[in-house]
């Protein structure tokens, strides 16, 4: 480390000869739900990490340079002469990877880790800070960039079924014991939460039967898939409306790691046009009068 990064060290600050590692999400992945923010952070960065099919829509708008323009040590060239190395993420290399930003970073790059939605729920934030905190990466400058997450682009496909209280839990029980998963859906369900159930490739039939002990059966479930990224996702975009009750019938509805179920309260109704069904909860009073 050059002296001038010592002082900066020494004095509470980051060395001025480190870039920063981003931890951008990119929502569903395409373009229109995606920030300026996100693409201005990724289109800049020396280093960007992502997996295969993050990779795959950010070429699709031109965010990253198309798959000729990278050569066989994963680094392209932008039209610009600027060279950006692209780095395949996947999850069996998550911690090796988090090494390599924290590394990249201190050579004076920018670093782009992509997460799809959010990087702060279920995405990669955790594990950036986790691992910062092993490597004792003090030095390490790091920055999140929000996305949006499939709770709201699920939400906004099936109308306002998030108008009131609601939260997020995850059926994956990889970190958390079932029994924990349990608790906690025990709990949303008596506190007449609307939940939105991530990780439905796991366990969802379960998680609807717990919650079906403390909610009517005419409770409404929409089972929503892919929110946001329209054909381009693993099984395409798509959402059904169904009843608590029958949710568990409808497993050819949940077609994996894209699925969001969005499980109403005791106020969740269904309005109707000419063309669909929406789910809506209301706020607070029924009358409009009331806002």
């Amino acid at each position: 480390m050059s002296s001038d990064a010592d002082a900066a060290t020494a004095a509470g600050g980051t060395p001025d000869d480190h870039g920063t590692l981003y931890v951008v999400g990119i929502g569903p992945g395409l373009p229109e739900h995606m920030t300026k923010r996100a693409k201005e952070v990724i289109e800049s960065a020396d280093v960007v990490i992502a997996s295969s099919l993050y990779q795959e829509f950010l070429r699709d708008d031109g965010t990253l340079p198309s798959k000729e323009a990278v050569d066989d040590d994963g680094v392209a060239t932008r039209d610009d002469g600027f060279e950006q190395e692209i780095v395949r993420s996947t999850m069996g290399r998550q911690i090796e990877l988090a090494r390599a930003a924290f590394d990249y970073v201190r050579e004076g790059k920018d670093v782009a880790h992509v997460s799809g939605g959010d990087p702060s729920v279920y995405g990669k934030s955790d594990l950036i800070f986790k691992m910062a905190e092993e490597e004792d990466a003090t030095d390490v400058p790091i920055e999140i960039v929000p996305g949006l997450t499939a709770a709201l682009g699920g939400a906004a496909n099936v109308g306002a079924p998030l108008c009131n209280d609601f939260c997020t839990i995850s059926l994956s029980d990889k970190w958390r014991g079932w029994d924990e998963i349990e608790e906690k859906l025990r709990a949303a369900a008596i506190s007449d939460f609307v939940i939105v159930l991530y990780n439905c490739w796991r366990n969802y039939e379960k998680a609807v039967e717990i919650v079906r002990e403390e909610r009517t059966d005419d409770a409404y479930v929409a089972i929503v898939n892919d929110a946001g990224r329209e054909d381009a996702g693993r099984n395409g975009e798509s959402q059904f409306i169904t009843t608590l009750g029958e949710a568990a019938d409808h497993d050819d509805k949940v077609s994996g790691m894209g699925t969001s179920l969005i499980i109403g309260n005791h106020e969740t109704d269904t309005w109707r046009n000419d063309d669909r069904t929406y789910l809506v909860t209301p706020r607070g009073g029924r009358d409009v009068d009331d806002f």
